[in-house]
């Protein structure tokens, strides 16, 4: 049972059993709540009967029953308490655990997965989804279950009781429960559009957050706004037919219940004037019909909230069915060479990027992938770091083969400087402290001035301590990459990616960095993705890639002389910088 409520609403193995418990209490909880009816039925029988049957006598005082109302109170206050304890309480947790669940799903997710999800959607599933979750789970589907329960148990005993008069009040059950039941696909399909709708508006919203200077620049604020204006009117007209078409068919399947009480008043008063019933049972199943319903009603409100749900628990599902990458954490390599062998590579069917691409790239020598642009340079130098697993052929590092590493165990020996930096609102020094946490101040500032960074942050009011905003944007092109250079050099990895990191710097800044890559790279296992000619001038090999193949390999003054491809390319720009 736990396994199967573990999948239906994507709780945690704990989370399941917690459920079973808040579900428990929310039964006996429902249960007590009608101490009061039973309390108001015995002291009835007790005051009532004797008036309408003079032969009766009292049987019991007023002190028992104050006594017995006291009890009572005391027996729904203690069960409540348990109640929101095992229900509120234990839910809260769940949703901490299904947040942290969810974040450490992608923290061991392929790299490759966030560079084809918005980020948006992810967002979206581990706040906004695991917020309705923790709502409808703390306030809907625990009662929904309770309900059905104390439901069943409080039909029985009144079955028993006298069956005439519960057949007239509970046959009108089944039938509203059938008009929600028999629309559960057209408000799934409705909860589905909606669902969506609401996604395109939140990720337009984060589009444009994201391009908000390009917007500006092109002076089309006006055609943004008026497409972000027609997203939302999308999505308030589905909300609204959403809305109308949930509330007229719980509100008809309410108005039927209705038809229940009309059902106890004319059998009743039909059983009663043949004498197979006396007038107090006929009150009591009157004042009975007044308040049964009430749990009833609930049942449908949160059958309805729990289809809503369940477009979110098949999110959830799906993120934490996503295949992981794992291998041994335990790596230690015969040397940091990198070997590709015969690799085949497609981001998807029928979209191939790599073809048999085989080079090695030798520990103590720099080797560039160069290529027009598409031919795979960029995915290789991903490939080498395991950002994905290859379709065929292997990649190969100290000989032993990548997919078979555990990915954190092996990015621990890649120290990686992207073109594209990303900087946390922090200080400078906890950002470049990304590279070794545990580092000293005294590191992080060695590092700093190797990358050339103190120039700059001597400047600066608080020093090393000056926060730089979100993602650095306090900060110049140039600064930016150089925290990410002193980084790479805090981390001190024996094998350095370098996505062409000077490509988009001025002449001033790329020389200052460039002595900061100078020391990064020191007898390291160095591969560069490099996209201006006179940047591998001075490298140990260069891999030539043309539509995912390897097509010339060799010393760049070897290259030069073969008059291929990579001379060709050292052309093209040669002749492109003197006709600028």
């Amino acid at each position: 049972m736990y396994k199967i409520l573990e999948k239906r609403l994507a709780l945690s193995a704990k989370g399941a059993k917690d459920f079973v418990k808040g579900v428990f209490f929310t039964t006996l909880l429902d249960i007590a709540l009608m101490l009061p009816a039973v309390f108001i039925f015995l002291f009835l029988e007790d005051y009532l009967r004797p008036i309408l049957n003079p032969s009766e006598t009292i049987a019991n005082g007023l002190w028992y029953y104050i006594i017995l109302g006291i009890v009572f109170m005391l027996i729904m206050w203690v069960i409540a308490l348990f109640q929101y304890k095992s229900n509120y309480t234990k839910i809260y947790d769940e949703s901490a655990n299904r947040r942290i669940s969810l974040a450490e799903k992608l923290r061991i997710l392929p790299l490759a997965f966030f560079g084809e999800k918005n980020l948006s959607d992810l967002t979206s599933t581990i706040m906004e989804d695991s917020t309705e979750l923790e709502h409808t789970f703390s306030h809907a589907v625990p009662q929904l279950f309770a309900s059905i329960i104390s439901l069943v148990l409080i039909a029985t005993g009144l079955f028993f009781y006298n069956w005439q008069l519960s057949l007239a009040l509970f046959w009108v059950v089944p039938f509203a429960a059938a008009v929600i039941l028999l629309s559960k696909k057209m408000l799934h399909k409705a909860n589905q559009i909606h669902y969506h709708k609401k996604r395109d508006v939140t990720e337009h919203i984060q589009e444009g957050l994201d391009t908000i200077q390009e917007i500006k620049s092109y002076n089309q604020e006006n055609s943004y706004l008026s497409e972000l204006n027609k997203k939302l009117n999308i999505y308030e007209k589905q909300l609204t037919r959403g809305e109308l078409l949930a509330g007229t068919l719980v509100n008809s399947s309410q108005s039927l219940l209705k038809l229940g009480i009309a059902s106890v008043i004319i059998i009743g008063a039909r059983l009663l004037s043949a004498g197979s019933i006396d007038l107090f049972i006929y009150l009591i199943f009157l004042m009975v019909a007044s308040r049964i319903y009430e749990p009833v009603n609930e049942v449908f409100n949160n059958l309805a909230a729990l289809f809503y749900l369940d477009i979110r628990i098949k999110r959830m599902n799906e993120m934490q069915a996503l295949p992981i990458q794992q291998g041994k954490t335990e790596f230690k390599p015969e040397n940091y060479d990198i070997v590709f062998d015969n690799v085949d590579f497609s981001y998807e069917e029928g979209k191939q990027v790599l073809q048999e691409v085989s080079f090695t790239a030798k520990q103590g020598e720099i080797t560039a992938l160069i290529s027009p642009s598409g031919g795979g340079k960029s995915t290789s130098a991903k490939l080498a770091a395991r950002f994905w697993d290859v379709n065929s052929g292997t990649i190969r590092l100290g000989k032993q083969d990548i997919s078979k590493i555990d990915p954190e165990a092996l990015l621990k020996n890649y120290a990686v400087v992207f073109q594209d930096v990303v900087l946390f609102n922090t200080s400078i020094m906890e950002n470049i402290r990304i590279g070794k946490r545990n580092a000293t101040d005294e590191e992080v500032m060695r590092v700093a001035k190797l990358a050339q960074c103190d120039e700059f942050v001597s400047q600066m009011p608080d020093g090393y301590q000056t926060i730089i905003g979100e993602n650095g944007e306090t900060l110049s092109g140039g600064e930016r990459q150089r925290i990410s250079i002193a980084r790479a050099l805090l981390k001190d990895a024996p094998i350095v990616l370098l996505d062409e990191a000077t490509a988009s710097l001025d002449v001033e800044n790329e020389t200052k960095i460039q002595a900061g890559i100078s020391e990064l790279i020191r007898d390291k296992t160095v591969l560069i993705i490099a996209h201006r000619m006179r940047t591998v001038a001075n490298v140990d090999k260069i891999v030539v890639l043309e539509n995912g193949k390897v097509v010339e390999s060799g010393n760049p003054e070897v290259l030069k002389k073969q008059n291929g491809v990579f001379a060709k390319m050292v052309e093209r720009q040669k002749h492109k910088k003197e006709s600028s």
